[in-house]
């Protein structure tokens, strides 16, 4: 009786330091012991529970194990049926014999009775250690995902630790997180035992998933180094990013005599470089947002100067000087293609002559100076969010439909059916 004692004891004092409740263990240990019974005691007629068809009798399910909670003494019972003739002995008692236990007992009853089963204590200490483990890591991982939940949208420096199938899987603290290939910088290369901000993205299905690649990863490097946006003084408006290429990020000031652009660059340019030095070879435009949308467009194309601007529902038609053409249109479209993302306008630029100019918006297709249409501006979304829809809910919509929304006018319209 002592070791059993001892065994109980034993639960106990790993279910306190763990923080784990020693009745799951209990009740963990009591359903491992059973199968590990039915698949010795059953070899040939035992099958996974899968394996049965629809209302067909699972072998040995009116099994039971029991343990005792002070003692740690493993018991067997079955559940069996009081009928008048018995055609299988696993599942039926005879009245007769069941009238030994109740004298009150019917046909129809169903009884409990203790099962001889000596070797479920060799089975239980096989088992044990194993169940026992697999609570304190079931625990551990519930513990660390608690503590991750509240922390969805911050930058944790993690422990690069390996690759699995393209994924990344990070050290932060004592959990495990993962780097899908999306959330992965394209140029980047990932060494073991270096160490990364990466910003904690979210938690799907027991997973922690980070990403370097989202641009959230870059407003968040901003809040690390800039006081100023941390505290509100500058608040980031727009943030336009192709990670490991290039990024524009808008930023203004709600404090007369606060500049904005100033104050994410920093004295000799020291905050900058930081953030710089985190994103490797990313470059990064910080521009200044306006509230009169012609003068952010302008801005968004920085570093081009713009010599005249128009905007007409969604189109922004900018005019340049000649030898501002190129920066304006930036290698393969990216300058306005960022531009794009940025203020949510589509972006036609004219030369001097007032030509419209053509450009390539991705390697090998020429086009006309936009966004991949394979994609919806955050300005569109805004628009669908005014008039009571989301995306997915005008999926397969027409023009017309769309014109009926409060809000959404012809040209609209038509780029969102273009896109949905």
């Amino acid at each position: 009786m002592a070791m059993v004692s001892e065994f109980v004891s034993a639960i106990n004092q790993v279910a306190a330091e763990r923080g784990i409740n020693p009745e799951e263990v209990f009740q963990a240990l009591e359903a491992a012991i059973l199968i590990a019974y039915k698949k010795e005691h059953f070899k040939d007629e035992y099958r996974r529970e899968e394996d049965y068809e629809d209302g067909e009798k699972k072998i040995g399910e009116n099994l039971v194990v029991e343990v005792d909670r002070e003692t740690g003494e493993f018991k067997l019972f079955a559940t069996k049926e009081v009928v008048k003739k018995v055609n299988d002995s696993e599942l039926e008692i005879a009245l007769s014999e069941a009238e030994y236990i109740s004298s009150t007992i019917e046909i129809g009853d169903s009884v409990q009775i203790e099962m001889p089963a000596e070797d479920l204590g060799r089975i239980a200490a096989q088992t044990a250690k194993q169940v026992i483990l697999q609570k304190i890591r079931e625990s551990e991982k519930t513990a660390i995902l608690s503590e991750f939940e509240g922390k969805v949208g911050e930058v944790f420096t993690a422990l690069m630790q390996r690759m699995q199938r393209g994924s990344v899987i990070f050290e932060i603290g004592k959990a495990t997180a993962l780097m899908p290939v999306e959330e992965q910088v394209s140029n980047e290369f990932y060494r073991i035992g270096e160490r990364y901000k990466v910003l904690l993205k979210s938690i799907e299905d027991s997973e922690v998933i980070v990403s370097r690649a989202d641009p959230n990863f870059l407003i968040e490097l901003f809040k690390l180094e800039v006081p100023e946006i941390e505290s509100g003084v500058v608040e980031i408006k727009a943030v336009a990013r192709e990670a490991g290429s290039r990024s524009k990020i808008a930023v203004v000031s709600h404090q007369d005599g606060v500049d904005p652009i100033g104050s994410c660059v920093g004295q000799r340019g020291i905050r900058i470089a930081n953030i710089m030095n985190e994103l490797g070879e990313e470059k990064l435009d910080i521009i200044e947002w306006d509230e009169d949308d012609e003068t952010f467009v302008a801005n968004a194309l920085s570093p081009a100067k713009i010599i005249d601007i128009k905007i007409d529902d969604y189109i922004a038609t900018v005019k340049t000087d000649e030898d501002q053409l190129s920066l304006a249109i930036g290698k393969e479209g990216q300058n306005v293609r960022l531009a794009w993302k940025l203020t949510g306008y589509k972006i036609d630029i004219l030369g001097p002559d007032g030509a419209t100019q053509e450009t390539k918006t991705k390697e090998g297709e020429e086009g006309s100076v936009e966004e991949d249409d394979s994609t919806i501006s955050e300005a569109l979304v805004k628009k669908l969010e005014k008039a009571g829809k989301k995306v997915e809910d005008v999926e397969g919509w027409d023009t017309k439909q769309l014109m009926e929304l409060e809000g959404i006018g012809k040209v609209t319209a038509e780029k969102i059916a273009k896109v949905v």
